[in-house]
């Protein structure tokens, strides 16, 4: 069975949609694409993505970029140039603006499989499996596509399990006892239970898996009606539910667990309280995701950096810091830091306090400052003494506060602030 699996696999491509902005990331999205925001202190949030059609087996991969693609792009050819043509390996890099003359940009997600219907011809892959390039998770699509295949499905879908009352805010299957879908129900207010769970329900994660010919044919039509959106949640699936086979594969089956990760981890970060949470929450003495799990590493574009330093160690100025994660190049300079997550080249300056910060790459923290519950963009110059999340009005004035008291602190803001000064 094991060499079945891989050959499954060597016949599948991987569509990774990574065009999306993510405008419920604010700010953090004015100059990158969701896929390409940073995560876990080195890393970014599309590397989950690409790291698991790897650890799969899958070397053919395309990658859909759109919205402000430029740093999505750079990373992935910093990071993901590995692949070889003479192992039948590739990754392409699929802009939606190269590929059409009157309509430029991808309409919806269908739309942008279609438009590089020639690429995916070219490598002649059986199956493609369509990936969400901006969700945290781990997980074998080998056994996802070995089910679909099994099954006869027209369409295999990858479906978390979340409780039932919690899915009015997905897409969620109502299935049978073989998992075959029978009704695929967008944001109900009553969503369908699990056969055999009745406080779970079933919702998409925007993955499938198609039989490569048959997905072309179904592209082509939708791309011919002038009615559709060209999505394929709103309407390629739905289509293969009424007039086809489709059927759910539930995370649980194929979700990649280490011993210290007890349930089956799933994250879609696109929310600034969710991206401060996801994060913070990998500074935890067991966190609910292992990134040390070496037989499943996250991979991604590291870069040339000395070890993390702590330095002073007098009473009110000590380099330290508790519960939290520190990437290397940052200078910890006579600061406190507890359930911190620091990327790369982050420097604390003496007598500054931080609980709770989220600091992107090369940000640097001014003496005294005290920072309380914090995501802090790309190479922002915190002013010496400022105060953020102490004072929930005046930090609403300054900042992108959130309702539960999460701060985002980006390049503008501060410049905001430094001016009216």
């Amino acid at each position: 069975m094991d060499r079945d699996i891989q050959r499954l696999e060597q016949q599948t491509m991987a569509f990774v949609l990574a065009g999306g902005r993510g405008s419920r990331l604010k700010e953090l999205t004015d100059n990158r694409a969701k896929p390409a925001v940073y995560f876990g202190g080195k890393t970014r949030i599309i590397d989950f993505a690409l790291s698991n059609a790897v650890n799969s087996g899958i070397r053919r991969i395309g990658v859909a970029t759109q919205y402000k693609a430029h740093s999505l792009i750079r990373h992935l050819q910093r990071g993901w140039s590995f692949f070889r043509a003479e192992r039948n390996e590739s990754l392409d890099i699929l802009p939606a603006s190269q590929r059409m003359d009157d309509e430029n940009w991808y309409k919806g997600t269908a739309d942008a499989v279609t438009q590089n219907i020639d690429i995916i011809q070219g490598y002649g892959p059986k199956y493609i499996l369509i990936l969400a390039g901006d969700h945290i998770y781990k997980q074998d699509y080998s056994l996802m596509i070995r089910q679909h295949v099994e099954s006869g499905a027209d369409v295999t879908v990858g479906c978390i399990e979340v409780p039932r009352m919690e899915a009015s805010a997905f897409g969620v299957m109502k299935v049978d006892e073989t998992d075959r879908i029978l009704e695929f129900v967008e944001k109900p207010a009553d969503p369908p239970a699990m056969p055999g769970h009745p406080d779970l329900a079933l919702a998409s994660m925007g993955i499938y898996v198609f039989e490569t010919e048959y997905l072309i044919k179904l592209l082509r039509k939708d791309a011919a009606n002038p009615d559709s959106e060209n999505d394929f949640g709103g309407n390629i699936i739905p289509d293969i539910v009424k007039n086809g086979k489709a059927v759910a594969h539930p995370f649980s089956r194929s979700c990649v667990r280490s011993a210290n990760e007890s349930e089956p981890y799933w994250r879609d970060v696109g929310t600034i309280d969710a991206f401060w949470q996801a994060n913070i929450d990998l500074t935890d003495f067991t966190p609910e995701l292992d990134l040390y799990d070496n037989s499943w590493p996250i991979w991604t574009y590291s870069e040339l950096t000395p070890p993390a330093k702590f330095i002073h160690n007098e009473d009110g100025r000590r380099g330290q810091a508790l519960s939290s994660m520190v990437a290397g190049g940052c200078i910890i300079s006579g600061s406190q830091l507890h359930r911190c997550m620091l990327f790369t080249g982050v420097r604390t300056n003496s007598f500054s306090q931080l609980e709770g910060v989220v600091a992107m790459p090369y940000v640097v923290i001014g003496r005294n400052a005290r920072l309380t519950n914090v995501v802090i963009d790309r190479e922002v110059v915190i002013p010496d003494g400022l105060v953020v999340g102490e004072d929930p009005e005046l930090d609403s004035k300054r900042f992108q506060r959130t309702e539960n008291g999460i701060c985002l602190i980006t390049k503008p803001m501060i410049e905001a602030l430094e001016g009216s000064k």
